[in-house]
């Protein structure tokens, strides 16, 4: 959750990849479908919260979070809810937008979700930070976009990551094995490349979600223990 990067392939086809960056023994349980309150997403789960950090449903919706807002926060011993289990209510919300305006964040941790929302004919790619103060919601454009945790990197690490992401755009095709590649890239200091490593977290697992036309498949990659699985969405 502390590194991703969108894709656009079309108006309507992405792919989405995230680097999970956390202690090596935070356990997770690998992608699945649930089923809760008639709605199917699929997600892998954080078993300490039981929430997500990346998700779909059938509600044509992707949802993705980072750790942090702009800056790096002072973190409370207590929050009131998990940023991951505010990712599966708006992953099973009919109206997600109004949802996300009435949503009320008081005593909720620092957070960035990345949401895609789409239809036959297009897709809207939205920004929802919180920095403990105030709620931040933002239509982006349907272009090439990476974000890197605040928590985790400073301002000039995250610039440096965005050179090192507009030269991988002109360098490569838009697939899911050479974005794949940008996510295991190693670039300079270990601490701050995109596949990183410190004493007390890591890149633990990579996630990438394609859709192309009526198919949407997300790929698992735990980091860890050398393990890829692939599930279909749809």
């Amino acid at each position: 959750m502390c590194t991703v990067t969108f894709l656009p392939l079309t108006s309507n086809n992405f792919i989405l990849t995230s680097n999970r960056d956390e202690q090596r023994l935070r356990e997770t349980t690998p992608p699945k479908k649930y089923i809760e309150n008639g709605v199917e997403m699929v997600f892998p789960k954080d078993k300490t919260a039981g929430g997500t950090w990346i998700g779909t449903s059938s509600k044509n919706r992707l949802i993705c979070v980072l750790n942090g807002a702009f800056e790096k926060h002072v973190k409370k011993k207590k929050y009131k809810k998990s940023r991951g289990v505010i990712a599966k209510e708006i992953l099973k919300e009919d109206d997600f937008l109004q949802y996300v305006k009435n949503l009320d964040l008081k005593d909720i941790e620092p957070f960035t979700m990345v949401i895609i929302d789409w239809n036959e004919e297009r897709l809207n790619l939205y920004e929802l930070i919180w920095d403990e103060t105030k709620k931040y919601f933002t239509k982006l454009k349907n272009e090439p976009k990476i974000w890197s945790s605040s928590t985790l990197y400073s301002n000039a690490i995250k610039e440096k990551r965005k050179q090192w992401f507009y030269k991988w755009i002109g360098e490569n095709e838009f697939t899911l094995d050479a974005i794949l590649n940008f996510h295991h890239s190693e670039n300079g200091d270990k601490e701050q490349s995109v596949l990183m490593k410190r004493s007390y977290v890591e890149t633990v697992s990579i996630t990438s979600v394609k859709k192309q036309s009526n198919l949407i498949e997300m790929l698992y990659e735990d980091v860890v223990h050398n393990q890829k699985s692939i599930y279909k969405c749809t």
